[in-house]
């Protein structure tokens, strides 16, 4: 009786079996791994951005404060959680204020909506039929509302969404400060991990890269905060000249919201049509145009300003942020810039080695 040998293929099947097995329990390990972490994705990637960002003046806080890591980590997320709590914390204050008291005159009878001025039915395209609504609405608010009602019940809909939405990202972005706070203390250690992953993916260039993430995401940090303070300050001078009531509030509010990609037209639109409603019609134009041009100067200076100090082509740079955006919203922002960077200069190396053998 002779014993028959396994031959060469049920020896591949066996293998292959094997391999398959093997990796689809990775697989499952890596995908059971992403749905826990998932919650925690948001933070994470934001505590990345802002360590980075912040690392160099993290390292001067510690030279000044003797090597002191912790104090130097404690003060600079303290001041990074007040720059966020302190301008919510005062609209948040605004906003309960500003309920409470009309609930109370709604409660009480005795909230009413003031009679326009003439000046309003002079305003071009929209004045006459405004003037004439703001009317009803000032003598029978009841009917006034009922025939806007469809477009207030979307509009009803997209503030309650919205108002969820900026509020799960301010926590998220709360929750990514401390996290980069611990990141700080522990900043050798990530970047020798940092080190570590770079060249296992491309060798002895791993530095190389890991250098160039850090200075993208740099770049853009500084380009974001450089827009938002300048656009905030001369949103401030707007309105300050104006006139305008809590006007040094309104521009904490609006370096808070360019910060945070909204921009400062979420103030400057309804501060317009007071401005309207209350000024001579030159000035009120005038303030307009200051105030379109407050909200869309950020399109003319991010470019220029995220540009500075990379080695990375600006268009690179520019598309890299644009398709960021439009992709993943505002982490996109950080995020896309850095992707293609990293492909761009993975394309560069591989072109010019080929040439250089």
């Amino acid at each position: 009786m002779t014993t028959q040998l396994p031959s060469s293929n049920d020896h591949f099947t066996k293998k292959a079996v094997e391999t398959t097995i093997k990796i689809s329990m990775i697989l499952l390990l890596f995908a059971g791994c992403f749905y826990i972490i998932q919650p925690f994705i948001v933070p994470l990637v934001w505590s990345l951005i802002i360590t980075v960002s912040i690392y160099p003046v993290y390292s001067r806080l510690v030279l000044l404060l003797g090597g002191r890591q912790k104090l130097s980590s404690f003060l600079i997320i303290a001041t990074l959680l007040l720059i966020i709590a302190v301008p919510c914390g005062f609209l948040v204050k605004i906003i309960v204020s500003n309920v409470e008291e009309l609930a109370h005159q709604l409660l009480d009878g005795t909230f009413v909506i003031p009679l326009p001025t003439e000046k309003v039915a002079t305003w071009p395209l929209i004045g006459s039929s405004l003037f004439k609504y703001w009317t009803q609405a000032s003598t029978n608010l009841g009917e006034a509302l009922r025939q806007i009602a469809p477009q207030l019940k979307i509009l009803g809909t997209w503030l309650i969404t919205s108002s969820f939405s900026l509020t799960v990202s301010i926590l998220q972005l709360l929750l990514a400060i401390i996290i980069s706070g611990i990141l700080l203390v522990n900043a050798e250690g990530g970047h020798r991990l940092a080190l570590a992953i770079g060249k296992r993916f491309v060798g002895e260039r791993g530095e190389e890269f890991q250098h160039l993430s850090e200075e993208t995401i740099r770049s853009v940090a500084t380009g974001v905060l450089g827009v938002a303070l300048i656009q905030s300050l001369l949103a401030g001078l707007g309105l300050v000249v104006a006139g305008i009531p809590s006007a040094g509030l309104l521009t904490l509010v609006c370096f808070f919201l360019a910060v945070i990609q909204l921009g400062p037209s979420l103030i400057m639109l309804p501060v317009t049509i007071y401005v309207f409603s209350c000024h001579d019609t030159l000035f009120s134009l005038i303030f307009m145009v200051w105030a379109i041009f407050v909200g869309l100067i950020d399109n003319v200076l991010k470019p220029l300003f995220i540009g500075r100090g990379s080695s990375i082509p600006i268009v690179i740079i520019i598309i890299g942020v644009i398709g960021g955006v439009v992709f993943s919203g505002i982490i996109g922002l950080f995020v896309g810039p850095v992707v293609l960077a990293l492909a761009y200069e993975l394309f560069r190396v591989w072109l010019f080695e080929e040439e250089s053998v």
